[in-house]
């Protein structure tokens, strides 16, 4: 996209429309444009094959797959220019194509394996894959949605939760709700609100700075910008015993600590950062099918020594009350002021690190991490995201997904460390942040 178009005005414009064109909500367009960036790239596909047991019906399964797709507009939704404004938008009225059932080889399945995962056609195209396949040696499904449309809430629990149940002959007992309408109801905000919320995240961005902000880079290869890579650390020194006795959320103190981690590897006293929350802030939204998450900038100035338990209860306050201008979050989209922050992310379950099994009806379903089978079109989101997860053990397990054109595995390594030994520090919460911070 040449030129971004300012959110308060794309409400304006469509506020009144009822021409089956919907605006993108702020955290779409961010995913997309980013991905404009490397539009062949697979930056934004959230993909996951499965072996299901021999005993799973493909045919009862397909339907069951079509009758779920059937119910909700995101699968129907499609990326266009609006013919008056040129904005990039989206309508809900695309063709669905059925699911069927594959019968192919063994060798056949092999090749395909290796084409799974591929670029999104971004503009008036399907936005999710789903392929059944049936071989000699097994069953397999493979599910691929496009980020922007789609959140890991929404395939990982309502699809697959909806998809078994159908499976299963259980009747669907209440509506789908749909997101279309869920977009015209988030328009209805007052200017005064989204001025407010608009000086808030000026206020929370303020002074960014790549040197400040981020670990230092140790690598200046341009040439190969957003090549994606991963490492993943397991915490030793913290278990989710911590926690057992006390009031403090996972999810905050861990976010602390990143924000510390990052300050101290930049040898700075400040931190400006981002943080995904689920979206999902009442029962009829955590209904929804489609993409909920929220990236919210938080920032932190340490030149104010204080303890960390105080740290802990201030960063709480933010995360509470960041919500309030959700709504306002297309002013962060459209001056980039959050494009390059590191992003902290944390979530339950251990998905996505390692080959694992799901349950489905009744039965046990191996669940393959498509990024096993990455290939050329791989790139990286962001610069940075930290992404932690518990396990089903009581540990936690640090993922960084970064630009490797910008960091190498050895930095990346010791910024896990780093991360390590400040979650210990943390402990105790009489700590001053001057200590850790300054400590070797």
């Amino acid at each position: 996209m040449e030129q971004k178009t300012n959110y308060t005005t794309r409400i304006v414009n469509y506020a009144l429309q009822t021409c089956g064109f919907y605006p993108l909500r702020p955290m779409q367009l961010w995913l997309i444009d980013t991905h404009f960036n490397k539009a062949n790239s697979t930056m934004m596909n959230i993909g996951a094959l499965y072996k299901y047991d021999d005993s799973i019906d493909l045919e009862r399964l397909a339907k069951a797959i079509n009758d779920t797709v059937a119910a909700y507009d995101m699968f129907r939704c499609r990326l266009v220019f609006h013919e008056g404004t040129s904005d990039l938008c989206q309508r809900f009225d695309g063709e669905i194509t059925p699911v069927t059932v594959e019968k192919i080889s063994d060798a056949d399945f092999e090749i395909r394996k290796k084409n799974l995962k591929k670029p999104y056609k971004l503009i008036n195209s399907p936005l999710y894959r789903i392929y059944l396949f049936e071989t000699p040696s097994g069953k397999f499904g493979y599910y691929d949605f496009y980020h922007a449309m789609f959140d890991g809430f929404a395939t990982a629990i309502l699809f697959y939760r909806e998809m078994e149940m159908r499976y299963k002959g259980k009747k669907i007992m209440r509506q789908a709700l749909q997101y279309a309408d869920f977009i015209l109801d988030e328009l209805k905000v007052s200017p005064e609100e989204l001025a407010a919320g608009n000086k808030y995240w000026h206020k929370m961005t303020a002074g960014f700075d790549v040197k400040k902000h981020l670990p230092p880079a140790d690598l200046d290869n341009s040439e190969n910008a957003w090549k994606a890579n991963h490492l993943y650390f397991e915490f030793k020194n913290i278990t989710n015993d911590y926690f057992s006795d006390k009031v403090r959320k996972e999810h905050i103190f861990f976010l602390a600590a990143s924000m510390l981690a990052i300050a101290k590897s930049a040898g700075v006293k400040s931190s400006i950062m981002s943080w995904i929350h689920n979206g999902r802030n009442n029962a009829q939204e955590r209904r929804l099918m489609g993409i909920m998450l929220e990236q919210y900038p938080i920032s932190w100035n340490f030149e104010e020594n204080i303890s960390v338990s105080k740290f802990l209860d201030g960063v709480e306050e933010k995360v509470n009350f960041s919500p309030k201008y959700r709504r306002s979050l297309g002013t962060v989209y459209d001056e980039g002021l959050e494009d390059d922050c590191a992003t902290f992310i944390f979530q339950k379950g251990d998905l996505g690190a390692n080959d694992g099994t799901v349950k489905f009806a009744g039965t046990d379903a191996q669940l393959f991490n498509i990024d096993v089978f990455d290939n050329k079109y791989s790139a990286a989101e962001n610069t940075l995201d930290i992404e932690i997860t518990s396990t089903a053990d009581g540990g936690y397990y640090l993922e960084l997904d970064y630009d490797a054109s910008r960091y190498s595995e050895n930095a990346m390594k010791k910024f896990a460390e780093t991360m390590d030994r400040i979650i210990l520090e943390m402990h105790d919460e009489n700590k001053m942040i001057s200590e850790i911070l300054e400590g070797k």
